[in-house]
């Protein structure tokens, strides 16, 4: 079978998380409250840094972009997972399971990047405070944005083109509430130990590489944060914890998924709901909840919208 055929006649059906009903409407009432908080928390930050100009620095111009990442991350296939427990509408395209491929990886490929380049923000601030100005300009922050997406936007075209080139002859059901190489190259026509070295080669090393420098720059921090005692250098470990629990909870799944490929799908689908849920929540939670500037910013944005109602004639 052809590309053009498969992309026309071929559909995957998505099995979900269960088979349960009453676990399905539980999993419909939870998946629907965090994906409405996810956005509408994210929304706040994007909106408050935007609107207030004493956040307009690096950290927060970065926080701003991983607020719009994580929001993307959440609605590239919680929204159909939700109408699909409604509807029992379980089926997706080929196109459509090739699209939630490339976003997957876009979007995760990004938020690795982003996350890196937060990493190094902090480190400069914290362990090179006299030339932060000067090392992460404006433009540096750009550069780093703009090469975080560039990178996705390749990693996830490699994945697609990777997709295309499988043959599909058998069964068609994907044991996961959305489409990603590691369930879908198991229903290819082709010997899966192959597909599973390439997938531990281009996403697997990739994710476990990028965690280990994460993770030393980390402890760089911690390290220099230790030997202060001052208010800011709390504030510092606080930022830096606060980071570093999103990039284990992020990372973490990504590593183990990609590595084992073959492992257990009833684990994997575990570990998909950390990244694509949980993880875009925790954005907003930490980055609002722990940090008084932008919780100092989201009364005055408040303040404002209440005295501009106020202001509007009856």
């Amino acid at each position: 079978m052809d590309v053009a055929n498969k992309s026309t006649m071929f559909e995957f059906v998505l099995l979900g998380l269960c088979n349960s009903w009453e676990l399905q409407m539980f999993f419909f009432m939870v998946f629907s409250l965090f994906y409405v908080a996810t956005m509408v928390g994210n929304s706040l930050i994007v909106i408050t840094v935007i609107v207030d100009p004493h956040l307009h620095s690096p950290m927060y111009f970065l926080l701003t972009n991983l607020s719009i990442i994580d929001m993307s991350l959440a609605s590239f296939a919680t929204p159909k997972m939700i109408t699909d427990y409604l509807t029992g509408h379980k089926t997706i395209s080929f196109d459509g399971c090739l699209t939630q491929i490339f976003f997957l990886h876009l979007f995760t490929g990004t938020e690795i990047i982003l996350l890196m380049a937060m990493s190094f923000d902090r480190y400069i601030a914290i362990c090179k405070p006299l030339h932060y100005a000067s090392i992460i300009s404006p433009q540096v922050c750009v550069a780093l944005v703009v090469a975080s997406w560039i990178v996705g936007i390749m990693h996830s075209m490699s994945q697609v083109i990777f997709a295309l080139t499988l043959p599909f002859c058998g069964p068609n059901e994907v044991d996961s509430f959305f489409c990603d190489l590691p369930v879908v190259f198991q229903l290819a026509c082709v010997d899966t130990y192959v597909l599973g070295l390439f997938m531990i080669s281009t996403s697997g090393i990739i994710a476990l590489s990028c965690f280990i420098v994460l993770f030393h720059s980390y402890v760089i921090v911690l390290v220099t944060v230790k030997h202060h005692s001052s208010r800011g250098s709390s504030k510092a470990l606080s930022t830096c914890t606060a980071h570093f629990i999103v990039v284990f909870l992020f990372f973490g799944p990504c590593i183990f998924i990609y590595m084992w490929p073959l492992s257990s799908f009833l684990t994997d689908k575990i570990l998909s709901v950390f990244y694509t849920i949980f993880t875009p929540i925790l954005n907003p939670i930490i980055y609002t909840l722990r940090n008084q500037e932008v919780k100092t910013a989201m009364r005055k944005l408040k303040n404002r919208l209440l005295n501009f109602n106020k202001a509007m004639p009856s």
